[in-house]
């Protein structure tokens, strides 16, 4: 090695696990201000202290209710919310266990059968005069990685998943004291969901790792090799959590609105209506469940990449610790980068009033990414040599230090552009959404036409930076430079998941504002705090996307370097059939789950038509709906359609590695990569232009908006269709494809020993 390091890796080893444990701390720091807001109508607390607004008197009583008879309504709302999503989840989980079990059995014969189970030590994949760990062993330690990855993305979600249900009512009590109060609880409690997760998932993967160097001691190449099935538990368990809750939130929502807003022209989240307790459960375990799952998933994936790449570079080779762990290094900084953000938005800079809820969340991004760059600049400058080699399909190509540092911060930057790019085109600040909101003046036909071209025209910019951002990291660092652009652009994730979080809990603000009766000016503080969180929900989307396309290409160049292809011919037929299937997959899979959206909406129309016409005096409020009807047959109807889905992600590389061999599952992956993309980004922001869209027609703020009618206007009524069309691509397809390019990448990876040595049937018969 020709020069030293500047970080000795005893720093490395406390550094890293001190910012999880940071990290850690923060959120449950934000959980206990959350908490400080009383939900109980005990009085004796309530002065507790003057600073933080407890004994200011509220700023208008409420008309003709109590105080007292708000809160606990408000209190047994948020209950039932809570008690909704924790059982849909717990059954959710009962189902995925089971599948992660016999998953993880599959793993281990799969990787053990490698070298027909024995235990005698190998030659090394890439250095055949070293010995390495028999298969059996990676097969073990895959196995184990596997289960703790999964493990670590439901406890993820569900924990993201609790603090929502958690601070939703509280969102809604603080806004009677302004819009300011409210949004600072929103946004703590976003804050909690994205610190645990991000420490978390680098706390897990840090230990997993010195453990499993405890057996492997100098073979790294296999160490982090077995690394790998942590990103396929975490993404696996993601995928079902993705598609379970995106079925849920949907089918609910869907039905909710066409009874609810369409036929009996009540407004949206009227207690009258049964669906509404299942649209807000909805809410939680898509938006925030999944969506804490998805990205925990990417990170963990990104990571894996970068390591394996890294394990058969100088770093590997050299047994150089603290530039091997460079990934989890930059993760690191991270977290302690999005604290010091998050700071800017709860106590440097107050939010007053709604014009600058969304500036707010806006600047929490460009903050995180200019201290960040700052970061990264620091870490590659102590933790890395300054020229080192990667491993480049074959032969090792050098690299200097601050090279490696530009391909983060060309991912980094392609996440702050693709997040703007997607809040310009789901924004009802700007053109495009107000040109949608414009053609429902000639009905739904024209929303729904204008509504499309705006989610294609909405790829170009994407696509361009995160082109643009893999032609430089790969021109700099191969493969390596890929999956740290990825880890670039998942760097700031804890101030991402923050930002995303926000969306579904003041969406369930408002929405208990109105189950709760408050009046007027309340729920239009709800409604512009929701508003801002469509599009944050929108840029979230975004960087999941743009992350999963260059974390698949990242785990794909591993796939390539370990199953031993030196170059993917597109030219010939092995590749190019699977190259044009792989680009089929994301359809059938939309096709899938768009499919059951709308069959289980099927059944919740029916279901709140029928209560309508059967409960007496359900319209005039004075009987109560059967609300758990409702969350039954959302809970049902995705346990039973989220499989068929997950299914096809989970099984397609195994079948297409075993019978066609590795050429063909690498055209698989590279076709399904290119074409899932587009229509993930297409889809996502569709579905939030329609949504913003309707919700600029409802707030009439502008001359233009007032012109396009009150709710119930004709052109409201074409807006609201528009947003029950875009409710399945934006929360269910379109995030779900993120997660079906990155699992076939990552489970090819995982198997990619096996389709190497016993792969390919059908071609050895022939």
């Amino acid at each position: 090695m020709a020069e030293s390091i500047l970080l000795p890796d005893l720093a490395t080893q406390i550094i890293i696990p001190i910012c999880a444990v940071v990290g850690i701390a923060f959120s449950l720091f934000q959980w206990m201000l959350v908490s400080k807001v009383q939900l109980s109508t005990d009085k004796s607390t309530s002065a507790a202290d003057g600073k933080n607004g407890f004994t200011e008197a509220l700023i208008e009583e409420e008309d003709g209710l109590t105080d007292q008879s708000v809160v606990s309504k408000c209190a047994e709302i948020q209950s039932a919310i809570s008690e909704g999503a924790t059982s849909f989840l717990f059954t959710m989980y009962q189902y995925v266990g089971v599948f992660m079990v016999a998953f993880a059995i599959l793993i281990f014969l799969f990787l053990g059968s490698v070298e027909g189970f024995s235990t005698k030590e190998q030659h090394c994949t890439y250095d055949s005069s070293k010995l390495c760990k028999p298969a059996l062993a990676t097969a073990i330690f895959s196995t184990i990685s596997f289960i703790l990855g999964a493990v670590t993305s439901v406890i993820s979600g569900f924990l993201g998943m609790k603090i929502a249900t958690y601070a939703n009512a509280r969102t809604t009590l603080e806004a009677r004291k302004g819009v300011g109060k409210a949004f600072i609880v929103a946004f703590r409690s976003g804050a909690v969901m994205g610190f645990l997760l991000a420490a978390n998932g680098l706390l897990v993967l840090y230990i997993t790792i010195n453990i499993f160097k405890l057996y492997y001691g100098d073979d790294w190449e296999g160490l982090f090799e077995a690394i790998t099935g942590y990103g396929l538990g975490g993404s696996s368990m993601a995928l079902f959590g993705r598609v379970g809750g995106g079925i849920y939130t949907k089918a609910a929502d869907v039905g909710a609105d066409l009874v609810g807003k369409v036929e009996r022209n009540i407004p949206e989240d009227d207690p009258r209506n049964p669906a509404v307790i299942a649209d807000n459960v909805g809410d939680n375990v898509g938006d925030i469940a999944g969506m804490g799952s998805d990205l925990f998933g990417s990170y963990a994936e990104a990571s894996c990449a970068a390591l394996v790449v890294a394990s058969i570079s100088s770093f590997g080779i050299n047994h150089d610790f603290t530039a091997m762990l460079y990934p989890l290094l930059v993760s690191s900084v991270g977290i302690i980068v999005c604290l010091l953000t998050t700071l800017f938005a709860t106590d440097f800079f107050e939010v007053k009033n709604v014009k600058e809820i969304e500036p707010a969340l806006k600047n929490q991004l460009i903050i995180s990414t200019v201290l960040m760059t700052v970061g990264l600049a620091i870490v590659s400058w102590i933790a890395l040599p300054s020229s080192f080699t990667i491993f480049n399909f074959g032969v090792q190509k050098n690299v200097k230090n601050w090279q490696l540092f530009l391909c983060v911060a060309v991912g980094l930057w392609a996440g702050l552009i693709i997040g703007f790019v997607t809040e310009y085109y789901t924004s009802n600040a700007y053109s495009p959404v107000q040109d949608v909101a414009d053609s429902c003046r000639t009905g739904a036909a024209t929303n729904v036409i204008f509504g499309l071209a705006l989610g294609y025209k909405s790829v170009i910019i994407p696509i361009f930076a995160i082109a643009i951002s893999i032609f430089v990291s790969f021109s700099f660092a191969a493969m390596y430079g890929v999956a740290v652009a990825a880890l670039g652009m998942l760097s700031t994730i804890a101030t991402g998941l923050a930002i995303d979080a926000y969306g579904p809990i003041s969406d369930n603000a408002g929405g208990i504002a109105e189950m709760a009766g408050m009046s007027h000016t309340i729920r239009e503080r709800t409604d512009a705090l929701d508003a801002a969180g469509n599009t944050t929900a929108a840029i979230g989307k975004g960087f999941a996307i743009g992350s999963a396309a260059l974390v698949s290409l990242a785990l794909f160049g591993a796939f390539v370097s370990r199953a031993a292809i030196s170059t993917v011919d597109v030219l010939t037929p092995k590749v190019f059939i699977g190259l044009i299937v792989g680009a089929m997959l994301p359809y059938w899979f939309s096709a899938m789950t768009m499919k059951s959206v709308g069959s289980a909406a099927l059944k919740m129309v029916e279901e709140v038509r029928r209560q309508f016409n059967t409960i007496p005096g359900l319209m005039e409020g004075t009987a109560k709906p059967d609300y758990a009807t409702c969350v039954k047959i959302s809970t049902d109807a995705s346990i039973k359609e989220m499989i068929p889905p997950g299914a096809l992600v989970m099984l397609t590389p195994l079948i297409v590695g075993i019978f066609f061999g590795v050429e063909t599952l690498s055209g698989v992956l590279a076709g399904s990569l290119v074409s899932g993309v587009q229509i993930a980004i297409s889809a996502s922001n569709t579905g939030g232009a329609w949504d913003n869209a309707k919700k600029y027609i409802e707030a009439g703020a502008s001359e233009h908006a007032r012109t396009l009618g009150p709710k119930g206007s004709d052109a409201h009524k074409a807006a609201v269709i528009g947003d029950t069309v875009g409710d399945p691509l934006k929360d269910t397809s379109g995030p779900s494809l993120n997660i079906l390019i990155k699992l076939m990448a990552v489970e090819s990876l995982v198997f990619a020993p096996f389709f190497a040595t016993h792969g390919g049937l059908l071609f050895k018969i022939f």
